[in-house]
């Protein structure tokens, strides 16, 4: 690429929602004579929140009516499973079993009211002779079981993403840290940082684009910061949520994803046992709100996993939990603040013309992402 390069479309941040975003684009009728660049400051794809979460399939059972978390979710599980089948992306439809006590039965059943009023209408109601006839080893007077949740290899998923947007036209760029971005009269002009392959030799290189997406995830109310000219009041206020997971050592008792109810500000869905598709187990995220990215799993949380798992899971052997990964989601609510739902903003709500921000694309997103790729096309699609 030279300093005089020009692109229609730039899509900043090659994480899951940043290539769904690009995949989609690119095969977009509107973009057949144009061309899109995909920028990444990482070596390569979903290195940070995208490759560090539970691999789930989520149904859309928890999200407020009428939210973009709801109907996001909905119409991304559809996509995605379609997606996996024709393009051979690893996935398992497991299901899942949301437990509960008798005296949190209300809430279970008021979670599934919930889930009907977003369109997942399949949700069976066990006591708990089906619940054991399901899962032997799984403890609770009542549960709901959501036969279209499921997982998925999630870096087989992003790489074919990547390989689709390439094969349509698209340009990655990775290693390439954007320092500022500029309005123009037709578009803008970002500076970024190349970094080279072998740390030495960076260099500066711009270029101009008429629209950009930013999907910059962990990083994006700072990328936004880099704006020249964008009002600070629309860069909403972000935390740090970290989650960390213990693996199981020995064969999952499960055959199912087991989930306790959500936690009561939905800061989190409780620490729940989700499996990989080679059947491992592993149990989390808990949630803590940190000051910097930090992925260092704490062995001393042990024991309070244990005792949450415990509930739901009585002949657990807390020596069975291992350390095992950590990620962190990018919230829009602090600790004990009611849950927010997405952002996505388009021209009119951003200030600026051509462009696109999404900010606080947390849990659904790995679900919701080709269904967030459908609407942000749809957003630049008028920008033509």
């Amino acid at each position: 690429m030279t300093n005089t390069d020009h692109f229609d479309v730039a899509v900043i941040g090659a994480g899951v929602i940043g290539l769904a975003v690009a995949q989609r684009l690119s095969a977009a009728p509107f973009m057949a004579d144009r061309n899109l660049v995909l920028l990444d400051q990482e070596d390569g794809v979903g290195q940070h929140t995208s490759s560090r979460n539970s691999e789930v399939i989520h149904a859309g059972i928890y999200y407020p009516s009428g939210s973009l978390k709801a109907a996001l979710c909905v119409r991304g599980r559809q996509l995605l499973f379609e997606h996996c089948q024709r393009y051979r992306v690893p996935c398992r439809r497991t299901g899942k079993l949301i437990v509960a006590s008798e005296r949190d039965s209300d809430s279970l059943l008021a979670l599934q009211q919930q889930a009907a009023n977003n369109g997942v209408d399949d949700l069976e109601l066990l006591d708990s002779g089906a619940l054991r006839r399901r899962e032997a080893q799984v403890q609770a007077d009542i549960a709901l079981f959501s036969p279209s949740s499921g997982i998925v290899d999630s870096h087989a998923f992003m790489v074919s993403l990547l390989h689709l947007a390439q094969q349509q036209g698209a340009i990655f760029a990775p290693r390439t840290r954007v320092q500022g971005i500029c309005r123009k009269v037709e578009g803008f002009e970002v500076t970024t940082r190349l970094k080279s392959s072998s740390g030495i030799g960076d260099e500066d290189y711009r270029f101009t684009t008429t629209a950009i997406v930013c999907c910059a995830g962990l990083q994006g109310p700072a990328l936004a910061k880099r704006i020249e000219g964008l009002d600070p009041q629309l860069i909403p206020q972000q935390f740090l949520c970290k989650g960390d997971y213990f693996s199981y050592s020995g064969k999952s008792p499960f055959q199912h994803l087991i989930y306790p109810l959500p936690e009561a500000n939905t800061a989190g869905l409780g620490i729940h046992a989700t499996l990989d598709l080679a059947g491992r187990l592993r149990f989390g995220p808990d949630t803590q709100y940190v000051d910097s990215e930090d992925y260092t799993v704490d062995p001393h949380k042990r024991q309070r996993f244990a005792e949450a798992i415990r509930r739901y899971f009585p002949m657990l052997d807390p020596l069975a939990l291992q350390p095992d990964y950590a990620g962190i989601r990018p919230k829009l609510a602090g600790a004990g603040e009611p849950a927010t739902d997405f952002i996505i903003q388009d021209t009119t709500e951003a200030g600026f013309p051509n462009l696109v921000q999404l900010f606080g694309i947390e849990s659904p997103g790995l679900t919701a992402s080709l269904a967030i790729g459908e609407r942000v096309t749809a957003m630049v699609r008028n920008f033509f």
